[in-house]
């Protein structure tokens, strides 16, 4: 993973730990009821017509009453936003909410309630309360897509004449440009099969034969009957939306695999799609060879399903 630049764009936003990293693009539901986080929601709620509705969600590093320890080394540095698009009050004064991943960004701190005023966050709440949840200073990071990439491939190029400047960068981006459809291809075919022989494995079975997962990374990806192992289908129906979506296909795996929180934290920082895939083709070859190994699935199966939205 390389370290990323930030755009230098710092901002004060309203924090939200959980065990797991948000990606941008997937779809977050939550269920609301401690006080701190029903303020979080109300505050947001009552914000402005066009304000942003979002706070960040960052993965939680060790414990989980993060307050009682350092907050800064109980979290990890980068996390995603998640910007609300439903919420739906319930009688006990609580909230459903349905939150869309939005921006990466690094935490460069994390406030207490009392530090937000100093640090220039809005201290208001509902009746002019102080927020009683955690914020932090935020910077945003850049995506690295297509095009920047490019330069990351110039470096393999054997024979392309320097003197030729315009040529020359129409030939790196052509390059590019097929080395990220290759690894997105690669990609979509390892989680295929590996989605496949989890899902078999959790219902236990044995796994898929070989001329199985072949054929699920065919064109049909799913054969449509009631034979097909659970999620499969589901999962054969997102791996089409993204199909012309490198970005989004990277976020779908990073967000869904049984990954360890240390795998998907290293996706979610970085920056560059192509890189990103490339990690993900490691981790699944490496994940399907445990599978086979070790004949068992080693966390329950998470809903391979999560819904994903270019929004």
């Amino acid at each position: 993973m390389r370290e990323e630049e930030g755009t230098g764009d710092r901002e004060v936003i309203p924090l939200f730990p959980l065990e797991t990293p948000l990606f941008p693009g997937v779809v977050l539901p939550l269920n609301i009821f401690e006080p701190r986080y029903r303020q979080l929601v109300a505050d947001l709620s009552a914000l402005p017509e066009g304000a942003p509705r979002r706070f960040g969600v960052v993965a939680i590093r060790q414990g989980w009453e993060v307050e009682r320890v350092a907050p800064a080394e109980a979290l990890f540095d980068v996390g995603c936003t998640a910007v609300l698009r439903v919420v739906a009050p319930q009688s006990d004064g609580g909230y459903q909410v349905v939150t869309v991943g939005g921006e990466r960004f690094r935490l460069l701190d994390v406030l207490a309630p009392a530090d937000v005023v100093e640090h220039g966050g809005e201290a208001g709440g509902e009746a002019g309360a102080a927020p009683t949840y955690l914020r932090a200073v935020v910077e945003w990071l850049h995506e690295e897509e297509a095009a920047e990439e490019a330069a990351g491939d110039a470096e393999g190029l054997v024979g392309v004449d320097a003197g030729h400047g315009h040529e020359a960068d129409e030939v790196v981006t052509e390059v590019a440009r097929g080395s990220l459809e290759l690894l997105a291809g690669n990609v979509r075919d390892l989680f295929a099969r590996y989605v496949a022989d989890v899902a078999v494995r959790q219902g236990g079975g044995d796994g898929l034969p070989d001329e199985v997962l072949e054929a699920l990374t065919s064109e049909d990806l799913v054969p449509e009957d009631d034979a097909a192992p659970a999620g499969i289908a589901d999962t054969a129906a997102l791996l089409r939306e993204v199909s012309d979506d490198a970005r989004g296909l990277s976020y779908l795996v990073a967000s869904v695999a049984l990954l360890t929180t240390e795998d998907r934290q290293a996706l979610l920082a970085e920056s560059a799609t192509r890189r990103r895939l490339a990690m993900e083709s490691r981790m699944l070859r490496r994940e399907l060879t445990l599978l086979r190994t070790l004949g068992a699935v080693p966390v329950p199966l998470r809903q391979f399903a999560t819904p994903m939205t270019p929004n």
